[in-house]
């Protein structure tokens, strides 16, 4: 009787998530601080990201734009504290050759995107209007070079082009261009997915290209270019080995990794109207970032146990089908809360990891992928995943906290994924605790041992009432952070009822 009552209180506390959801603050050594960059994103020459999105151009007087840059985009990217924005790509990085992009509009050669839909550009978006874009963000630019179909020289001259104050024959065209200061851009991809889009190269043949071009981008303005390899699709620990073992540390400050939440590439599934089966595995795809972190970090330890490379995750998210019958454009995608329970994850995942992970960038910023603003017209919306972020921005160079999380099970048809996760930041005497609940049916109690006492808390949460939920232009605010008081707070114990599928991030002082 006793052994049948003994199983039907762990099958209870099983199903209620009660009691195995705790989480300690471990001892801190106050020297890893998550990196602004770790919350950086991505904008593309693809679909409706550029065109039609960011930029709808200067002669436009329907959408209020500075110099052709929607207003309520800036501003809404401001909001989150952009750290970072990469450009021009992805797979159109090895396709673009900067100089088609200078100079007077009119006089600018239209381009076709091989890559994305075939469609004609007129390169009125170029160099120029990026980086001045980046400034009044107050973001870094981060600019993906031409290493696929361009020459040494050409990547050589843009560096010279956007970084040297002296005299010379690019900065000379920068000034006939109408901009007299160099922008001093420091962040600089060496090529994209060079083992796909990018070239289809060996890991040995980049690294070899790599070195080269590496060599002649110059120190123009004093400052160490932070020069950033092409790394690994996804669990490929062998190009991480490769490039590691061959590459010179005084050639590269970064290792890109690529790693799309999707389950199936043959059939991706919809962004909208899914399954609990679909949920569940679309969690499972995500969570797998974690551990391939792990295992990256772990192959770059051998080689660089000073964590002086960073390993930047400069491609995330989810990627799903596109409705054949949308014709908002190539990629373009609803993003509902499945999509913010994506983030809180990822970015728990890189907070805990930000000893090696120095950066990365959400794909993307405007109307592609996982993106945290959508646009229809002179219609702009901000979606779950754009909530996350900002609620996240409370992390951006604070000193990490380690935890130690004991989580219940998100399980479905005998396959599990942890429940909780977590990650802690302290910033100005704040810490905060950001936590996500993945279970999409089942509500979660968590203990947090604080190990110090702590007057007061103060919560946000991000939920719906249903995990398909989803902001429109009709309805832009269905989901929106909300006040969260569902905790108490006693000594050093904080205790926190999640409900399912949520982002919560608390405030302790």
């Amino acid at each position: 009787m006793k052994k049948r009552y003994f199983f039907y209180l762990l099958l209870f506390y099983g199903i209620t998530g009660w009691a195995q959801n705790t989480i300690r603050f471990a001892s801190q050594n106050d020297t890893v601080i998550i990196s602004r960059h770790i919350y950086g994103h991505f904008a593309e020459h693809l679909g409706r990201c550029i065109y039609d999105g960011i930029y709808v151009g200067e002669s436009n007087t329907k959408i209020p734009n500075t110099n052709g840059v929607r207003n309520d985009i800036i501003a809404a990217l401001k909001k989150l504290n952009i750290p970072n924005l990469r450009w021009p790509g992805g797979c159109f990085a090895d396709t673009y050759h900067w100089k088609d992009g200078v100079g007077p509009k009119t006089e600018r050669p239209e381009i076709v995107n091989m890559w994305w839909g075939g469609v004609t550009e007129d390169n009125s978006f170029g160099t120029h209007d990026f980086l001045n874009l980046c400034e009044v963000l107050g973001a870094e630019p981060y600019l993906a070079g031409n290493v696929g179909s361009g020459e040494v020289q050409e990547l050589a001259d843009w560096v010279q082009y956007v970084n040297f104050k002296g005299t010379s024959p690019m900065s000379n065209m920068r000034r006939d261009n109408g901009r007299d200061k160099p922008w001093n851009v420091q962040f600089w991809g060496v090529g994209n997915e060079a083992w796909g889009c990018g070239g289809n190269m060996t890991a040995d043949y980049y690294a070899d290209v790599y070195r080269k071009y590496a060599t002649f981008m110059s120190n123009w303005n004093g400052k160490e270019l932070y020069r950033i390899a092409s790394g690994a699709s996804g669990d490929d620990y062998n190009w991480t080995e490769t490039l590691m073992k061959k590459i010179p540390k005084n050639l590269v400050k970064g290792l890109a990794l690529h790693y799309y939440t999707v389950v199936d590439w043959s059939n991706k599934g919809k962004a909208t109207n899914f399954t609990d089966e679909e949920y569940f595995n679309t969690m499972k795809a995500s969570w797998f970032m974690n551990e391939q972190i792990e295992k990256h970090s772990e192959i770059m330890d051998k080689y660089d146990p000073k964590k002086e490379i960073a390993l930047v995750v400069d491609e995330w998210g989810a990627w799903y089908d596109t409705d054949p019958a949308d014709n908002k454009g190539v990629l373009y995608q609803q993003n509902t809360m499945r999509d913010a329970i994506i983030a809180g994850m990822n970015l728990n995942i890189f907070n805990n990891h930000a000893e090696r992970v120095k950066m990365a960038n959400l794909a993307q910023a405007v109307n592609v992928l996982q993106a945290v603003i959508l646009t229809d017209g002179e219609k702009m919306l901000l979606t779950p995943t754009y909530h996350v972020m900002e609620m996240y921005k409370v992390h951006q160079d604070a000193t990490l906290v380690p935890l130690e999380v004991n989580s219940a099970n998100f399980t479905y048809k005998g396959d599990s994924i942890p429940a909780v996760t977590a990650s802690a930041s302290v910033k100005n005497g704040k810490t905060h605790i950001s936590l996500v609940n993945v279970d999409n049916k089942v509500s979660q109690t968590i203990v947090i041992s604080t190990n110090k006492k702590y007057k007061k808390v103060s919560g946000r949460i991000l939920t719906s009432k249903d995990m398909n939920d989803h902001n429109t232009f009709a309805n832009p605010e269905i989901i929106k952070p909300e006040t969260f008081n569902t905790m108490k707070l006693k000594a050093e114990e904080l205790t926190v009822k999640l409900p399912p599928f949520s982002v919560v991030v608390l405030e302790i002082e």
